[in-house]
């Protein structure tokens, strides 16, 4: 679960070391300091954090400086007496005024940082970023196109059967794309529990709230892969949703979306389309494998205490009916609730005829059926 997260936090020291050596410093402060930012936001950000990182520093050494030398030069042992400062009307005022004062001069950068960051104001693009137990959703509304963005690093690296990767835990399928330069605004919210979109290179971190939208932005500065995590504890998977955003040059974007529409056009199902049963479950296969194999495990077998094996299971072997009301809505035809979240929303009439095809055909369950899309589609009216 946090294997990922102590390369995207770094500590704060070393900023000091930048401000103070420069340019030169910065390989040194990139290892234990907030990620070199690709925004001017996120610039706004990592410089606001090193002022008042600063600022910490020059107080603790004046307060503890003063403390120090006042227990050593007038230590009893000198024969120094105590003095006393009770009801001292100009020490009092001296220590409200002067954290007063420092208060306010670090209130005017922070406030005009924060302000900022909330401007979500003439956007370029708008993505609608949707959180799931345990993917991220994205949608390009402008373009009418979306797709899900899904863990690859390979179970047998989690297991530890083979060496971890650079990018272990913080690699994607479907990255969010984006042109450089252009200002995104991403509407977050999400489908089951509380996920959180989290880009540090970016200073967006933005909680995804079932029921909620909540909208954030950023302006890439420069091209490259940047990489992010779910930052709120989500659920047993939670530490296997990365993010992951590609900044690209304005004509490779261009391409790319034109790309998307061809790839979604093509993907359109017909609905009234009748599938063989080797052709479903092979869709099915994929699906599963995409949505459903880190709760059901690929051998079918679940987790044992928190999710039900589908091999020989009654509900998978039963009738169909009921295993396609959970796939649906979640819960139980007699509404007790389910592991299950709904996938509804996520998958389409083909993908949820795929998936319980492939269910009900694989490993030791042999029912020879084949749900057809039409079955969903009455069954979601």
């Amino acid at each position: 679960m946090t294997n990922g997260i102590p390369r995207l936090m770094r500590g704060g020291l070393s900023g000091l070391l930048a401000c103070g050596a420069g340019r030169a410093t910065q390989s040194l402060a990139s290892t234990v300091n907030l990620q070199e930012p690709a925004s001017v936001l996120a610039r706004n950000v990592y410089d606001l954090h090193t002022i008042i990182t600063l600022i910490c520093v020059v107080i603790f050494i004046g307060v503890f400086g003063v403390m120090f030398y006042s227990v050593y030069a007038h230590r009893k042992s000198k024969g120094h007496q105590a003095a006393q400062f009770h009801e001292n009307i100009k020490v009092e005022i001296a220590w409200t005024v002067i954290p007063f004062i420092i208060l306010v001069l670090m209130m005017f950068p922070a406030t005009r940082t924060v302000l900022e960051m909330k401007d979500t104001s003439a956007a370029d693009i708008t993505i609608k970023v949707t959180g799931y137990q345990w993917k991220w959703g994205y949608d390009y509304l402008q373009d009418g196109f979306g797709f899900y963005s899904t863990l690859t690093t390979p179970v047998a690296q989690i297991e530890g059967r083979e060496a971890k990767t650079e990018n272990y835990l913080l690699e994607v399928d479907n990255p969010l794309v984006v042109p450089v330069g252009k200002k995104i605004r991403v509407l977050i919210t999400a489908d089951d529990v509380i996920h959180s979109w989290w880009m540090p290179v970016f200073s967006v971190k933005q909680d995804a709230i079932p029921g909620f939208v909540r909208d954030s932005w950023f302006m890439a500065n420069r091209e490259g892969t940047f990489r992010g995590q779910c930052a709120e504890l989500c659920g047993k998977e939670h530490g296997f949703m990365p993010i992951v955003v590609e900044v690209v040059s304005e004509p490779k974007y261009v391409a790319w979306v034109a790309e998307q529409k061809q790839k979604a056009a093509a993907l359109a199902d017909d609905p009234s389309k009748v599938w063989d049963l080797a052709a479903m479950a092979a869709r099915g296969g994929k699906v599963y494998s995409n949505n459903c194999v880190a709760c059901h495990q690929a051998t079918g077998k679940g987790v044992p205490g928190a999710f039900p094996a589908l091999d020989g299971s009654p509900k998978v072997n039963g009738p169909k009916a009921d295993q396609i009301h959970i796939l649906l809505n979640g819960v139980l035809k007699d509404g007790k609730p389910t592991a299950m979240v709904s996938f509804a929303k996520q998958l389409s009439d083909t993908d949820i005829a795929a998936a319980i095809t492939y269910t009900r055909n694989s490993w030791g369950n042999k029912t020879g059926e084949v749900i057809q899309p039409a079955e969903i589609k009455v069954a979601r009216q």
